[in-house]
């Protein structure tokens, strides 16, 4: 037991940075619980579409901009545009709140400031720059608030903080 104890000690970095973890777990948590909510509401088709239009667009950026100053990561290297935790963190953040609690204000702050906080922690950990960031949460956004109308009457667009 204790040799395990050992060995998961050290199988941990030694400074991990839980701003930085945080940020990594919203990259996928987000989008999870989104894909559980579009699973239960019968929307699961749309909602994969959406994401792998979206990966597909954020992976295709940072490849064709690779090598161009815009993509130059702040710890020199390349591949920096745009950020695919922010982009992640901000699509399942603009699903949930707009699809999954679309009139639930407290939902979609806590919702949309998890993914501002995810591109903030990608700032401070010196993976990104502030507009590789935002532009990832920008696309994430655009892509997670929308709706491709499969299985339903239309297409729409919702963010989901009703005012």
């Amino acid at each position: 037991m204790r040799s395990l104890v050992l060995i998961a000690a050290f199988a941990t970095p030694a400074a991990a940075d839980p701003f930085e973890d945080f940020g990594t777990a919203m990259k996928y948590g987000l989008p999870l619980a989104a894909a559980v909510c579009a699973a239960r509401d019968d929307r699961l088709e749309d909602f994969a579409l959406r994401g792998a239009l979206q990966t597909v667009l954020v992976l295709g950026l940072k490849t064709w901009l690779d090598g161009t100053p815009i993509s130059l990561r702040p710890t020199g290297e390349g591949k920096g545009f745009p950020s695919g935790h922010s982009a992640a963190a901000a699509f399942g953040a603009a699903d949930l709140a707009g699809k999954c609690f679309p009139d639930d204000r407290a939902a979609g702050i806590g919702l949309y400031g998890a993914a501002g906080l995810t591109a903030a922690s990608r700032v401070h950990a010196g993976e990104h720059t502030m507009p590789q960031a935002l532009t990832g949460a920008l696309i994430g956004l655009s892509f997670g608030a929308a709706d491709f109308g499969i299985g339903t009457e239309g297409a729409s667009f919702s963010v989901g903080l009703r005012f």
